[in-house]
């Protein structure tokens, strides 16, 4: 049977809810929605869409590396933006951020009509974990 276990990092921020920065399942590991919020701060990064985009993709790898997976594991994610005019900008900072890896992940990309703390973007994934 596999087992479950909740990851926490400080250097990402804190889970703002009852949920967990990741959860570890055998040989996955299911990150929660990352926002553009500075770990040191809990405040949002100040700035548009790219300071936000980049952010996040900073506190999204910080969790990976705490659950013992890295950006190149990423195996699907789920974008989260406030206003699809904003998928070309994204696209390019997401595009670089994966630009180390072997593959691209899988990706689905969703305009909502509202995120945690108003953000403007808004990322989660699965990735599978070091051995």
């Amino acid at each position: 049977m596999s087992t479950i276990t909740s990851v926490s990092t400080s250097n990402a921020p804190s889970a703002i809810g009852p949920y967990s920065q990741a959860i570890k399942a055998g040989e996955f590991v299911f990150v929660s929605g990352c926002i553009p919020l500075v770990p040191s701060t809990m405040q949002i990064v100040e700035g548009g869409i790219e300071e936000q985009t980049t952010q996040a993709l900073v506190n999204l790898k910080a969790v990976l590396e705490a659950s013992s997976s890295s950006v190149g594991k990423v195996v699907k994610t789920t974008v989260f933006l406030k206003n699809m005019e904003d998928f070309v900008t994204v696209n390019k900072i997401y595009g670089e951020f994966f630009s180390g890896s072997e593959h691209k992940p899988a990706r689905s990309a969703v305009e909502v009509a509202r995120l945690p703390k108003d953000v403007l973007f808004e990322i989660e994934c699965i990735a599978v974990a070091n051995k």
